[in-house]
C-alpha cells in the first residue's frame, strides 16, 4: 500500500510518465540542445559553481516563452502540445533564479523587473480557478493545457512553488519607480485571490490538490504528508484573505501512514517520509524559500530532516546494491526526471540506475562536500555528455549509456537557487521576510531564527 502512495505522490511529476508513453518526450535531431560548449580547465570552485548557475540561467532567460516569459515545462516538444506548454510551478522557480541573476549582476535590476512585469500582467489575464492556476498554460494564450484526462483546473501545489518566487520578488523589487510599483501591487493582488479554504472541499480538515470546473473534485487528491507539498500548506496559512486554520495542517497533511518514520538507513535517522526518503526534490522543492535551517515544529527539525535524507540518498548510491555503473562517491543523486524510458521519481527504493544531476547539485546546503565532488565529476569527467547550452541536461543512466538531451524547468531551477542558498542564503532571507509567512508559521507552532517575536 505505501508503495502504491508513494507513487501516486511523486506529484504529478511519475504521473507524466504514466499518461505520456516514452517516445512522446524523444528529442528531435534538430533540437540537439546538448549542443558542444567547450570544457573550462581549472576552475575554482567558487567559479564553477558560478559558471553552473549563469549557464543555467539561461534556460529561464532565453528561452522563456516571448509572450508571457513564462518557463517553459521542458526543452523538447512533448505529449503532442508543441512549444506553448509553460509551467506554472517551473516558472516560480525561474522567477526567484531571476533574482539570483541581478544579484549576481548577470543582468540588469531594470531589466529583470521589467521581464517579471510581463510575466504577472499575462498571469493576471492566464486561467485561474479560484485564483489558483493549472499545471501546464499555454504561454501564448494563458488557455489551460490539461495535466491529464480529469486534471484541467487548479493546481495548488504547482501554484505554491510559483507563490514561493513571487513572495521573494515582492520582497527583492522594492524601489519606488512605475516598473517595481506595479510589479509588487499585481504580486499582492494575485496573492490575495486565492482562496486557500475552498480547496479544504467544503470544511474537510486536509487541502485536496486539484480542482476543475468540469470534473469538480474527481482528482480526489488529499494532501497529506510527508513530501514535497510542505511550502503549500505553510502558505496556505499565511494567506491574509482566505487562509486555512491550524487544524487543517495538524490532521491532514501530518496525518498519514507515511508521515513519521523514526528508523535509521545508513546510519542516519530519518524524522519523517518514506523508508530511504525518496526523491531528493522533497528536500528541495519546499525549501527554494522556506528557510530549513533551524526550523522545528512539533513533527521534525526540519535540517536534520532534509540533511539526513540526503546523506541517506548519497550513501545509498555510494553503496550501489543493484551494481550500477557510474554510482560512486563522486557521482549520485536520485530524483524524479527522464529517463531511458520515459520518466519517473527515482529513489533507493525506486532505483532505475538513472543519475539526476539537480538531485545532488540542489543538494549544496546540506551537504556541500559531497555536492561539490559531483559538480566536479559531472563537468570536468561528463561534461562532453552531458554539459550544454542551458547547464546540465537531465540525467543519465551509464548502465544503459543514456544521456539526455533536454532540459526541464522544475529540475534546473533547483539548482541556481540552492547553490546560491549554500552561498547566501538570499532567497531563504527574502521569502523569509514576507510578513505573512511570518504570522502563518507562528500559527502553525513553528520555530525559526527568522522568525520575528
Amino acid at each position: 500500500m505505501k508503495n502504491h502512495i508513494y507513487s501516486l505522490l511523486c506529484t504529478g511529476l511519475l504521473i507524466i510518465g504514466v499518461i505520456f508513453p516514452s517516445k512522446a518526450i524523444q528529442i528531435s535531431p534538430k533540437q540537439d540542445l546538448k549542443s558542444k560548449i567547450l570544457i573550462q580547465k581549472n576552475l575554482s570552485d567558487t567559479a564553477l559553481m558560478t559558471l553552473v548557475q549563469r549557464q543555467t540561467f539561461r534556460y529561464f532567460w532565453n528561452f522563456s516563452h516571448p509572450v508571457s516569459r513564462m518557463a517553459r515545462e521542458r526543452s523538447n516538444p512533448a505529449y503532442g502540445y508543441g512549444d506553448e506548454v509553460v509551467t506554472t510551478g517551473g516558472t516560480g522557480f525561474g522567477v526567484m533564479a531571476t533574482i539570483v541573476a541581478v544579484e549576481r549582476n548577470w543582468i540588469t535590476r531594470d531589466s529583470a523587473a521589467i521581464h517579471l512585469l510581463k510575466m504577472v500582467r499575462f498571469l493576471a489575464k492566464a486561467d485561474a480557478y479560484h485564483g489558483v492556476f493549472p499545471h501546464w498554460l499555454n504561454g501564448a494564450t494563458g488557455k489551460t493545457i490539461p495535466f491529464g484526462r480529469k486534471d484541467d483546473g487548479a493546481d495548488l501545489v504547482e501554484t505554491s512553488y510559483l507563490f514561493q518566487g513571487l513572495l521573494c520578488a515582492r520582497q527583492y523589487f522594492n524601489k519606488d519607480n512605475r516598473v517595481e510599483l506595479e510589479l509588487r501591487e499585481r504580486i499582492n493582488n494575485m496573492w490575495n485571490e486565492i482562496e486557500w479554504n475552498w480547496f479544504t472541499k467544503g470544511g474537510e480538515e486536509v487541502l485536496y490538490w486539484h480542482w476543475s470546473p468540469n470534473n469538480g473534485w474527481a482528482m480526489n487528491f488529499p494532501i497529506h504528508g510527508y513530501n514535497e507539498c510542505l511550502i503549500t500548506y505553510i502558505l496556505a496559512a499565511s494567506g491574509e484573505r482566505y487562509p486555512v486554520n491550524s487544524t487543517v495542517y495538524h490532521n491532514g497533511w501530518a496525518k498519514s501512514d507515511f508521515f513519521k518514520n523514526g528508523k535509521t538507513f545508513y546510519g542516519f535517522k530519518l524524522p519523517l517520509g518514506f523508508d530511504f526518503g525518496g526523491p531528493l526534490f522533497f528536500s528541495h522543492y519546499s525549501f527554494l524559500g522556506l528557510d530549513p535551517t533551524k526550523l522545528t515544529d512539533r513533527y521534525a527539525d526540519y535540517w536534520e530532516q532534509n540533511k539526513n535524507h540526503t546523506l541517506i540518498n548519497h550513501a545509498y548510491c555510494v553503496d550501489n546494491p543493484r551494481k550500477f555503473k557510474g554510482y560512486g562517491e563522486n557521482c549520485w543523486g536520485l530524483t524524479a526526471s527522464d529517463n531511458f524510458e520515459g520518466y519517473s521519481a527515482h529513489a533507493p527504493n525506486n532505483d532505475l540506475g538513472v543519475i539526476t544531476p539537480s538531485a545532488a547539485l540542489s543538494a549544496f546546503p546540506y551537504t556541500p562536500e559531497y555536492s561539490m565532488k559531483a559538480l566536479k565529476h559531472f563537468y570536468f569527467d561528463l561534461g562532453d555528455k552531458i554539459w550544454g547550452k542551458y547547464g546540465f541536461t537531465d540525467a543519465f543512466s551509464e548502465t544503459n549509456n543514456w544521456y539526455a538531451n533536454n532540459y526541464l524547468a522544475i529540475d534546473e531551477g533547483p539548482i541556481i537557487v540552492m547553490i546560491e542558498n549554500y552561498r547566501t542564503g538570499l532567497l531563504w532571507k527574502l521569502f523569509m521576510s514576507c510578513p505573512e509567512i511570518q504570522k502563518g508559521l507562528q500559527k502553525l507552532d513553528f520555530q525559526s531564527s527568522r522568525i520575528k517575536k
